[in-house]
């Protein structure tokens, strides 16, 4: 009999721990919000159940959803979605009165409150961050590309962050909906910190080589 390794026989193990602790198969496909799919190609495939807070309603949107996620404590998540929703309220009303007020190009005004949050974290979004690894006993702020999923999740937390540090006597619907107004025009605090962070990053990127030394 040949001989196997202890280490090889613990990662077996535990391939086979995991998958009993999986609910699923690894064939199954993970479920498709989209309703426009090809029926007769994907009815043999099985797939896998909808967690609670997936819908293929039009007004499901996954940033959002997200956003209701960082903002909810304790596990309220009813008063995040409140909060949101009272967010977007206000934002629609500030768009509705600038329109009014606006004598020149109405198009250039947006009303859509979705829009502008998609376009306030686009803004925010920062491609590097400042990473400190220890070369010779001293430690180099490294500049090192940031991926697609913490860059949403960093700009959106920094414009929760930004609204939470205001005066604690506005509400918080309020301050958020001027975050989001300010970053969605490419201003305020939020594009601000992305700017410096990226000023940091271009200053440090003399070291950028020990990413890979």
């Amino acid at each position: 009999m040949a001989y196997v390794p202890a280490t090889t026989l613990n990662i077996l193990r535990f391939s086979k721990l995991s998958r009993l602790m999986s609910m699923y198969p690894s064939h199954f496909a993970e479920p498709n919000l989209n309703k426009i799919t090809d029926r007769k190609s994907a009815s043999h495939i099985p797939v896998k159940a909808a967690t609670n807070d997936l819908s293929d309603s039009i007004f499901y949107g996954e940033l959002k959803n997200k956003l209701i996620k960082y903002i909810t404590k304790k596990g309220n998540r009813n008063l995040a979605k409140e909060l949101l929703n009272e967010t977007f309220e206000t934002i629609k009303r500030t768009q509705i009165e600038r329109l009014n007020l606006n004598k020149g190009d109405k198009t250039s005004v947006i009303i859509n409150s979705e829009q502008l949050l998609i376009n306030a974290i686009e803004n925010s979004r920062p491609l590097l961050q400042l990473s400190a690894i220890k070369r010779g006993g001293v430690k180099y702020q490294v500049p090192v590309p940031v991926t697609e999923k913490k860059s949403y999740f960093l700009a959106m937390k920094w414009l929760l962050d930004a609204a939470r540090e205001k005066d604690r006597k506005v509400h918080l619907p309020e301050k958020l909906a001027w975050e989001i107004l300010d970053a969605a025009c490419g201003q305020g605090r939020v594009v601000k910190k992305k700017d410096d962070l990226h000023r940091q990053c271009e200053s440090n990127r003399a070291y950028a080589h020990y990413r890979w030394s």
